[in-house]
């Protein structure tokens, strides 16, 4: 897998008894002097863009446009006939109403046309090799620059501290992260620089949540950095056994999976601390964070253009109106995704909040990509599918991929190849999907031809036959 030479990466490789070795006296450092130069700028840089008036917000908007539009038209093959093909040309972009001159994309265009979509060489050092994890059963790969990390880090730690984080703060961290058990055989790990603690959410059985719960007492004020099933799963068990609530959980941050009310209420309930979540993908065209006084979220302009667009393709501007989240990134100048539909869904509300004062287009009830549910493991215990969202090259030679699942701790990974593949292949990724849930679920592996739809058409990324029990510690 193609990785950029950043210190990023390099840190992300890091063996983890050098991580311990060196973590004492870099804890002891703060966080935005390790995470360096750029961080701080770009933190002083979002932290501004709050309070920006419209007229400011646009301007900008205006000049990333045309800078990205410009990229992509003299460096790329694709975007140039692309541009072509309706008469358009970056010179004539006068305003931000001239966007809808220009055709939408979506993730097949990416995976038809990538090599034609890069405006530099994908072997420059500064390059990095990124993918999403095929939500809708079909992976996207495409490539993007090192620097985006130390800009998208800083948005979103700038719209955490709406919730009173503060850079530097503990972190208790359950998401996809697969956590190597220490000696005693707990689920644990730690980043000093960013002072996150990594517990498995691959392994939510009674006994790792209690030692888990324990640990996070120990850590200080902290934020329980999560995905929705994770920490509700969390929550949950906080309910149903009266285990100790660690008091010093200051709030509860959810992403990368639909949050749903049910799970806000269980969370909220056991915790005693508010939810905050924040809307992204892998693709990096739209950022959006919700507001500290309501459950609505506020998009962030500078991140990149939003759009919201009907089933005919025009702008939602009424408010309670559902429409497809539209985004042009300006951090990927790599890969540029210029009027990418991401088919999520979302509703509008308007471009002015009278509760905190932004003047940032408003959005509610965001429904992405990535359905609900998971894996059921042996133990009762239910593995998340965000868990298995793949950002490597395990899936480079399938076009689709689905798991079904009648008995727990089993399943079938139904996958539909590009190429037909060799002994050697389907080896390497059935070994790669086992290693990433260590045992909790066993997979065969299932050529085939098509997937599973539902009768309209919709292709569910499990297809569950069996119904989960819970397994106590005793």
């Amino acid at each position: 897998m193609k990785t950029a030479l950043s210190k990023k990466n390099l840190w992300e490789k890091t063996p983890l008894w050098v991580k311990s070795t060196f973590g004492r006296g870099l804890g002891l450092m703060p966080s935005a002097w390790l995470l360096g130069k750029s961080f701080r700028k770009n933190c002083k840089f979002v932290r501004d863009v709050q309070r920006w008036p419209k007229e400011r917000v646009r301007e900008y908007q205006l000049n990333k446009l045309r800078e990205i539009l410009k990229l992509a038209y003299e460096k790329t093959k694709f975007y140039r006939r692309m541009f072509d093909s309706v008469g358009f040309h970056p010179d004539d972009f006068k305003s931000l109403d001239c966007i809808g001159k220009l055709p939408t994309i979506e993730k097949q265009t990416v995976i038809d046309n990538l090599s034609d979509m890069c405006t530099k060489s994908i072997s420059s050092k500064d390059v990095d090799y990124g993918s999403t994890g095929g939500t809708s059963g079909t992976p996207l790969h495409f490539y993007m620059n090192a620097n985006r990390s130390s800009i998208e880090y800083a948005y979103l730690a700038t719209s955490w501290e709406r919730t009173g984080y503060k850079l530097g703060m503990p972190m208790a961290v359950i998401r996809g992260r697969i956590v190597r058990p220490n000696r005693n055989g707990f689920y644990h790990e730690y980043d000093p620089i960013l002072h996150h603690h990594y517990y498995s959410n691959f392994h939510m059985t009674d006994v790792n949540m209690k030692l888990y719960l324990k640990h996070i007492r120990s850590i200080g004020p902290c934020f329980l950095h999560a995905y929705p099933s994770s920490a509700r799963a969390l929550a949950k068990f906080i309910i149903r056994t009266g285990e100790q609530v660690p008091q010093n959980i200051k709030g509860v941050l959810l992403e990368s999976e639909n949050v749903y009310s049910d799970q806000v209420s269980d969370i909220e309930k056991a915790f005693g601390a508010r939810t905050f979540s924040t809307y992204g993908h892998s693709e990096k065209c739209v950022l959006a964070a919700q507001c500290e006084y309501t459950r609505d979220y506020h998009v962030w302009p500078t991140y990149g253009y939003f759009e919201l667009l009907d089933a005919q393709g025009a702008p939602v501007k009424t408010e309670g109106q559902e429409g497809e989240i539209v985004g042009t990134g300006f951090i990927n100048t790599v890969t540029p995704f210029i009027r990418y539909r991401t088919g999520d869904l979302a509703t509008y509300v308007g471009e002015y909040c009278k509760e905190c004062g932004r003047e940032q287009t408003i959005i509610t009830d965001i429904k992405g990509r990535w359905p609900q549910g998971g894996l059921i493991a042996s133990d009762g215990s239910i593995v998340s599918m965000t868990a298995l969202n793949v950002h490597d090259d395990t899936f480079n030679n399938v076009r689709e991929y689905q798991f079904q699942q009648s008995v727990p701790g089993k399943a079938t990974l139904c996958v539909v190849p590009t190429i037909p593949l060799n002994d050697n292949e389907k080896q390497r990724i059935i070994t790669n999907m086992n290693k990433r849930l260590q045992g909790q679920v066993i997979l065969n592996l299932e050529i085939r031809t098509e997937l599973v739809k539902t009768p309209r058409g919709k292709q569910p990324r499990v297809i569950q036959r069996c119904t989960p029990f819970i397994k106590s510690e005793n």
